[in-house]
């Protein structure tokens, strides 16, 4: 499947946010310099997720945020409960309206480093498993 260049910058970003950790739309624009709107497009065009962890990306205000084109008032709140229940299956918890819980003594916020080649191997070899197995 083919990304754009910008995706795979995106993309390459969020392979290095490890389980149990989330960033910010804002935070991961400023290490790619870009704006929240482009990084929030490229993560709506995931073609590798979960895999590529845009679940992994909430609001500034520490809301979820949205996930697959939903935010938290789209009409089937479908794709909100799945991103839910991801970053609930890795141990980041919400409050029933959706705002991230952090507890004394966790750091859960993630803002690098940014290790870009790291990244892109990982990325490279996360996208030749997920191909092969829809083979």
């Amino acid at each position: 499947m083919a990304i754009t260049e910008f995706q795979e910058k995106v993309y390459t970003h969020l392979v290095l946010i490890p389980p149990g950790r989330v960033t910010t739309y804002a935070a991961l624009a400023r290490s790619l310099n870009s704006s929240p709107r482009a990084v929030g497009g490229a993560l709506r065009n995931n073609p590798y997720a979960p895999e590529v962890p845009c679940h992994r990306v909430i609001a500034s205000d520490g809301y979820v945020g949205g996930f697959k084109g939903d935010w938290e008032k789209a009409p089937s709140g479908v794709n909100q409960t799945m991103k839910l229940k991801l970053l609930k299956d890795e141990g980041v918890n919400f409050t029933d309206e959706g705002k991230l819980v952090v507890q004394d003594g966790v750091d859960i916020w993630y803002d690098g480093p940014w290790d870009v080649q790291k990244g892109k191997t990982t990325l490279q070899t996360t996208i030749a498993q997920k191909e092969r197995m829809q083979e």
